[in-house]
Order: structure tokens, then sequence, then C-alpha cells
């Protein structure tokens, strides 16, 4: 990829040289302006390294669906790994740029970016025979992030069409990974009427923080003279940003518990349920580790949906995860001088 950039960059900065012997490039047009300049741009960008997502806790990142044959036990009936990034989707973008002459200029931009809903798990159990649903968990995750990109422009000049290159880092100052999980499930416990289930509804939404990270961008481009003060820009770019998890929160949970007629399904009466404030320490807040040991805060018990912890009063541990929230992308906007 790198070399395929800086052969094209090459390539337009040849053409656009050969081409200034027939355009005018006289300055007198723009010499009255301050050389500061300002950019307003949008675009969308698409994934172009696709990798396995991270685990949703317990939950691998899998399509999976296993069904129950009483007496028997489970059967895998299809299972299909996960895949994608958190680099597609759309960006918009303000400029502050210096012209050091009529070759090269500094900018730094200030990107907001909002990924688009990827499924990062599904797992659903039914019953043998009559297909019946039994558990079924899924979640969706997306990024929103807003960073700082300092960069070199270099052109050959041009007054009216003139092509560029860009490049320069990305610093990523804000971001989240938010990951939304609505999960069922039927159970019989200990000392419910004979014939009856519980129906356990559950949504939860948790946000990972990011660790300190910086990433590579670069862009090809060309400009239009629109007029006096305005350009029309239009450029293909490309971003990587990986990106690490630091801690992780669960910010919104709901769970209902419902006593149900096992053959029809009608409602026999509500059951006690849990919401955000019930959840323990452990179980709301999440620090990742780059390997867990018997120090590490992990689970041990489980009692229902609630998760028993080593200590329940100190953030549990997980393993670290890793996503990317670069792409290649096509942004359009508009250059005002001052």
């Amino acid at each position: 990829m790198k070399k395929l950039f800086l052969l094209g960059a090459t390539t337009l900065l040849l053409t656009a040289t050969i081409s200034t012997q027939a355009q005018d490039n006289s300055s007198t047009s723009s010499s009255s302006h301050s050389k500061f300049y300002l950019k307003v741009a949008g675009g969308y960008f698409f994934s172009v390294s696709p990798g396995q997502f991270p685990n949703v806790g317990p939950y691998p990142p899998q399509d999976l669906h296993t069904q129950l044959t009483p007496g028997t036990g489970l059967d895998t009936l299809a299972r299909k790994v996960l895949t994608g990034s958190y680099g597609e989707g759309f960006r918009a973008g303000l400029s502050i740029g210096y012209n050091i002459n009529k070759y090269l200029a500094v900018e730094g931009t200030f990107n907001y970016f909002h990924s688009k809903k990827n499924l990062m798990t599904r797992q659903l159990t039914t019953l043998a025979g009559s297909g019946k649903e039994l558990g079924h968990v899924e979640s969706h995750g997306y990024v929103n992030a807003v960073d700082f990109a300092p960069s070199l422009v270099v052109s050959p000049g041009l007054e009216k069409i003139n092509p560029y290159v860009r490049f320069g880092v990305v610093v990523p100052l804000w971001g989240r990974l938010y990951i939304e999980t609505d999960a069922s499930q039927l159970s019989t416990p200990a000392g419910i009427p004979v014939g009856t289930q519980v129906a356990t509804a559950i949504s939860r939404k948790e946000e990972i923080k990011p660790n300190v990270t910086i990433g590579f961008q670069g862009a090809l481009g060309v400009s239009f003279r629109a007029g006096s003060r305005f350009d029309i820009f239009v450029e293909t770019e490309y971003r990587n940003v990986p990106v690490r998890s630091k801690e992780k929160e669960i910010t919104q949970y709901n769970e209902t518990n419902t006593l149900i007629n096992g053959t029809t399904g009608a409602v026999v009466q509500p059951l006690p349920g849990r919401t955000l404030n019930d959840l323990s320490v452990a179980e709301k807040n999440t620090e990742y580790q780059t390997t867990l040991d018997k120090n590490s805060n992990t689970p041990v018990n489980q009692q229902g949906s609630k998760v028993i912890y080593k200590d329940n009063n100190s953030a549990s541990n997980d393993l670290k995860s890793y996503i990317n929230i670069g792409g290649l992308g096509v942004n359009a906007g508009l250059k005002f001088r001052l």
C-alpha cells in the first residue's frame, strides 16, 4: 500500500509539473490574501484491513446456531466467524492551514468519525424437533471518535486546477467503542411450579475506552478555483489507526424476569429483575490486561445472570482487544482563503 501510494504521488507531481507550461500560474490573484486558509470537508471511508472482532464478554465473534436435544445435549448446526473493521463510516473535518510558499503548506485538521454498526456476536439455541428458541444473544458495536491530524501539503502551486499530496499523522483525542447487546433465555430453575419456565430478557450498553495511540494518514487530491477566495477540492485518503482497549464500563442495563407457562408461553407473573444500580463493581467495570494470571479479578461462579468475581467490589480484568479505525475513503469540501 505504501509503495503504491508513493508511486501515485510521484506520478501526480510529475504530471502537474509538465502541465505548468500550459497554465497561467501567476499569483497575482492570491497575493492580496493572507497565507492562512480554512477547509471544511466530509467523506466516507471503507474498510481495507478487516480482521476478527474482539470477544463480547464470554461470547466469541461468531454467528453460532446450536440445537438442544433433551438427554443428548447441544449440537452445532451452523458456525461463522465474524470479521470486519471499524474503519468504515462517515468522517467530517475542519482544517486550518498556512501556505509556507506556493508549493508547501502545513495543515492541522480536527476530524469527527462515526463508524457503521457491526455485528460482533450472535448466539442462538433452539429446541430439537420444535425449533423453539431457548436462548439468543446478539451484540452490535460502533465507534465514535475525534482526532487531530497535522500534515504537510505538497503541490506544484497551480492556480486554476492544482493537484496535491498530503501526508502526516493521526492523534486520537477522544474515542469510544459502543457495544449494544440484547439477550433472552428460557430456564427452569429449582423451586418454580411444575410446567412453568422463567423468561429472562436483558438489554445493555457498554463503552470501551482506548489507550493513547498514533496513526498515519496520506491523501492524493486536486483543488479547483471557484472564486477569488474559494476552492473546491476532492481527494482520496488512506488512514491506518490501530487502537487497543484500556477499560470498559456498562452504562445501561435492564433485566426482566417473567414466570411463564412452559407450553403456551402465557405470563403467570413477573419476577424480580435487575437494573444498572444492582450490578456489582466488577460486573460494571473492566480493566484490560495483556496477560491474565492468578492475581487478575476474573469470574469464579455465576448465579442466573449475575456473575461472581474474586472481588466483586473491584473492577474485573479481561484480555486487551485490538481494532483499527483506519480505512480508504473519499473526501470533498471547500477551501476558504483568509
